[in-house]
C-alpha cells in the first residue's frame, strides 16, 4: 500500500466518505459490481487520501481514518454509522444529514469537497479493463498527484 504524511491535525477539517466504483451487473438493476474506496480530503490544503476497502464497517474504516489523519483533526462526513467511534477516537466529528439537507443548517457542515473529488478520481481511473487489484496503483497514482499540487489543475 501506498503511504505518505498524515494529513488533518488540530484546527484542521477533513471530509470523509466512501464512494463504489464499479457498473450496474449488465447495465440493468441496482445491483453494482466493483471496489468500495474510503477517502478524505483537507479543506485547507486539497491533500487527499484514498483506500481500497472490502467493507465499510467501524474496524476497516477507523484503521484507514488512523493511518492517515492526525488526532485532534476534525472530520466531516455523512451520518453512516461506522462513524459514530469517531468522537471517542481523539477526533472532533461533525455529521450531515443527506437525507435531510446537504449542508447542516445548524453547523454548515457539508462533505460537497469530497463529493466533488470522487468525480475527479472515478474520471482518473481508467473506465474499462479495471480490476480489483490494479486499484492500490490507480488510488496511489492519484493521490501522488493531487497531493503535489493540491489547489492547480494537476492533470
Amino acid at each position: 500500500m501506498y503511504s505518505s504524511e498524515k494529513i488533518g491535525g488540530p484546527g484542521k477539517i477533513i471530509e470523509i466518505d466512501e464512494s463504489k466504483f464499479g457498473r450496474r451487473k449488465y447495465n440493468k438493476g441496482h445491483h453494482v459490481d466493483g471496489q468500495w474506496v474510503f477517502g478524505g480530503i483537507e479543506r485547507e490544503t486539497g491533500r487527499v487520501f484514498f483506500s481500497a476497502v472490502e467493507k465499510r464497517d467501524t474496524p476497516t474504516l477507523l484503521k484507514v481514518i488512523k493511518e492517515w489523519v492526525l488526532p485532534g483533526t476534525t472530520i466531516i462526513s455523512d451520518c453512516w454509522k461506522a462513524y459514530n467511534c469517531l468522537n471517542d477516537e481523539g477526533f472532533e466529528h461533525m455529521t450531515v444529514n443527506h437525507s435531510v439537507n446537504f449542508v447542516d443548517p445548524e453547523t454548515g457542515a457539508h462533505t460537497n469537497s469530497i463529493e466533488s473529488t470522487w468525480r475527479h478520481l472515478k474520471y482518473f481511473c481508467p473506465e474499462y479493463s479495471r480490476k480489483k487489484k490494479s486499484f492500490p496503483g490507480y488510488l496511489a497514482h492519484y493521490m501522488v498527484k493531487k497531493n503535489a499540487n493540491p489547489r492547480g489543475k494537476t492533470f
